[in-house]
This record gives C-alpha cells, sequence and structure tokens, in this order.
C-alpha cells in the first residue's frame, strides 16, 4: 500500500499536526488494502465545517470529521494507476475542545479522526450497532498498534499536541 496525501488549510488555524502525522495515520487504516491511494485532508475552521455539514447532511453544527468519497468505479481507478480515496474535513476546533472535554492527547484525537475518517471512505459505517462494534475495533486495534490508548475510554491527556506540530 502507498498513499499520497495533500494537506490543506481553509484559514489560519494554529498549531496542527504535520503532514507527515496525518499521512502514517491515514496509511494505517489502509494497511491491509494493496494498492495505491489518494486523499485529501483539509482542516477547517468552525465555519467551513458548519457550512459542510449542513450542505452535504442537513446538519447546520460543526463536527469533527466529514469524510467526502471520490466514489471512483474500479475500472476508472485502474486506468488512473492509483484510487482516489475522497477527502477528509477535519474541524481543527472541535478537534481541540472534543480532546479537552474527554481528557484525551490531542494528537491521539487527531489520530483517531482521521483514521475513523479513512474507514469511513473504505466502506465502514457505524449507524447500526453491529457496524459501530466492527468499525470502533478496528479504530482500537490500528490506534493500539501507534501506542494510543482506547478512543472510547475517557483517559487524563494534557490536550497539546506532541511531536510533529505545524502551523496551519
Amino acid at each position: 500500500m502507498a498513499l499520497e496525501l495533500s494537506l490543506s488549510c481553509d484559514e489560519e488555524l494554529g498549531k496542527v499536526p504535520a503532514q507527515s502525522e496525518f499521512l502514517a495515520w491515514a496509511s494505517a487504516a489502509l494497511q491491509q488494502e494493496p494498492g495505491l491511494y489518494s486523499l485529501a485532508v483539509r482542516l477547517v475552521g468552525e465555519a467551513g465545517s458548519r457550512d459542510l455539514n449542513h450542505r452535504y447532511r442537513g446538519r447546520n453544527r460543526a463536527t469533527n470529521v466529514l469524510s467526502f468519497s471520490a466514489g471512483v468505479p474500479p475500472e476508472l481507478a485502474a486506468g488512473l494507476g492509483f484510487t482516489p480515496l475522497g477527502d477528509l474535513a477535519l474541524c481543527a476546533p472541535v478537534v481541540r475542545r472534543e480532546a479537552r472535554e474527554q481528557g484525551k492527547a490531542e494528537l491521539h484525537h487527531w489520530a483517531h479522526l482521521t483514521i475513523h475518517g479513512v474507514l469511513h471512505l473504505l466502506g465502514h459505517d457505524h449507524e447500526a450497532p453491529a457496524e459501530a462494534r466492527i468499525m470502533e475495533q478496528r479504530e482500537r486495534e490500528l490506534l493500539a498498534g501507534m501506542g494510543i490508548p482506547d478512543p472510547y475510554e475517557a483517559r487524563e491527556g494534557d490536550g497539546s499536541l506532541e511531536s510533529g506540530a505545524a502551523n496551519c
């Protein structure tokens, strides 16, 4: 598996994880997927997240992560030589606030939500309880492989970014 990842910021968002961090997290989610992939990660503020969430999901509030599948048919992807996964929109202020409120290290929460979004792009969902159990277990396994605690258990964290922080 190989991944090409582009990272963009809609506005000045302060310290955010570096592109290499997002690449590592997304690559972990793809580790069992053979082939070459591309992924766009867009970091947004609350207004941008609210707009996207309202426009595409009918919910008038900012949210932590939104996944937008590229929806490229396999035969077209074969002709491209890679599979476009789609886009992730991560809302920096919501990610930071949730990490603080949930007692998680901020970098761990960024990792969890990136993996969560990529799993959605791979077809995982959590609408039904059985689907949720499968998706959450996969998230736990991937994060544990990176030394990150179970994201569904409350933890004490300092809330700060660790290594690899960049300004956005």
